[in-house]
């Protein structure tokens, strides 16, 4: 399970057993080529050593944790391998959020009341917000990690030379969980690329935003289902969440519009999304008030729409993958009582590989995108594929067509 490497918490994308071996790509930038190592494991290893002495963690820690670790090839080939497809965000919302999670993320809810309720009121969190994650990450924590000593594995990855600067900062992490006592090192036992306990927690964000909740006095988010999740409100509401306010809306749009103003960069006031035809997909009219929001179409104009409020950028924080952040939020607002998505104004083409591949190729002559052409719908493509709309007089959606290839082919 892996993805892209532009992901800032989950750079390869996992998701946890709710994947069940899936990847969805909608961040940019996948692996280059496998570059090579030069110098030798447990000389490198030496060096680290001495920079995590320099930074403060102690000798006792450093020995605890990287004494006799070896290198892993086997996580190397797990990075080199990783498996590519993409999944339209109603092929992936409708399969993560299916009727059997959704119902036993209700339970969870009712199971776990006090607990949502106390983490609610020490972090602003909405008990559906911190159960969705949940849901989707570990399917509840049906889904354990893997059986990867984590040590090794981030050890391996920062001494390879593909993102060593991402790795070496989550190796520090870890050991740092060490020297608080948090975890022992045979204990930490996560996924391949270095995530562990039922939310998924990469090291350095486990040391920096672990919460113990359960009050003996450690942070354990493997084994302490109070820690695993109060640290997972803990993070969103570093990441920006506020209390009381909301997250995702569905809503319709109408059949014109300036669709030039929708994607995450741009951000109105709700009562100028009114203007412009706006309205609620379901309950009462859309408020035209003052509550900034931006309006994403994660399939386009034809697609499901949603109204993003500030609250939404935590998701994109704990993944930058649209598709990912989007699900993560409907989830969400879905154990909170919110309807099933419906469809949109119609029936998206949804893009191939190949097509995508296609359209990278005419906007790197265009000089509208200069990443790679992989394939890829994700963080760089789509403003790009926004910026060739106008030029072609298409409705600036960001969403790749066919016609929008033959218009570009055609030098229109």
């Amino acid at each position: 399970m892996a993805g892209a490497a532009t992901m800032r918490r989950r750079i390869f994308g996992v998701f946890g057993a709710a994947l069940a071996a899936s990847v969805v790509l909608s961040g940019e930038a996948s692996a280059a080529a496998r570059c090579r190592n030069t110098g030798s494991f447990d000389a490198w290893l030496a060096g680290f050593k001495q920079e995590a002495a320099r930074e403060g963690i102690s000798q006792r820690a450093v020995s605890a944790a990287l004494d006799g670790v070896t290198f892993d090839p086997a996580i190397i080939r797990r990075d080199s391998g990783q498996g590519v497809f993409q999944q339209s965000f109603l092929q992936f919302a409708g399969r993560m959020t299916n009727i059997n999670r959704y119902q036993n993320g209700l339970k969870q809810m009712k199971a776990h009341a006090g607990l949502l309720a106390r983490i609610e009121q020490r972090t602003g969190v909405p008990p559906a917000v911190v159960a969705a994650l949940w849901g989707l990450e570990s399917d509840y924590g049906a889904y354990k990690g893997g059986t990867y000593n984590i040590i090794r594995s981030v050890a391996t990855l920062a001494y390879d030379c593909r993102r060593p600067a991402f790795f070496r900062d989550q190796l520090k992490g870890a050991v740092r969980i060490v020297e608080r006592g948090d975890l022992r090192p045979e204990n930490m036992i996560g996924n391949w690329a270095g995530e562990l306990g039922p939310t998924q927690f990469t090291p350095s964000d486990y040391f920096k935003h672990g919460l113990d909740f359960d009050g003996d006095g450690r942070v354990d988010m493997i084994n302490s289902l109070p820690d695993a999740l109060a640290s997972a409100a803990n993070l969103m509401k570093a990441f920006g969440w506020q209390a009381g306010q909301p997250w995702l809306q569905e809503v319709r749009v109408p059949a014109e519009m300036p669709w030039q103003e929708s994607g995450l960069e741009n951000k109105h006031p709700r009562s100028q999304w009114v203007r412009w035809g706006v309205r609620a997909a379901h309950g009462a009219a859309l408020p035209a008030d003052n509550l900034e929001a931006s309006l994403v179409l994660p399939m386009g104009r034809m697609g499901p729409a949603f109204l993003a409020y500030p609250n939404f950028r935590a998701y994109t924080e704990w993944n930058a993958a649209i598709v990912y952040a989007t699900t993560a939020a409907y989830f969400g607002a879905r154990l909170a009582g919110a309807p099933v998505v419906g469809p949109g104004n119609g029936q998206p083409v949804v893009p191939t590989t190949e097509q995508i591949q296609q359209l990278q190729q005419l906007l790197t002559a265009r000089r509208l995108y200069a990443g790679e052409a992989d394939g890829r719908l994700g963080a760089a493509t789509r403003p790009a594929v926004k910026k060739a709309q106008v030029m072609v007089g298409l409705p600036a959606d960001a969403y790749p067509t066919q016609e929008l290839i033959d218009r570009l082919r055609a030098g229109r």
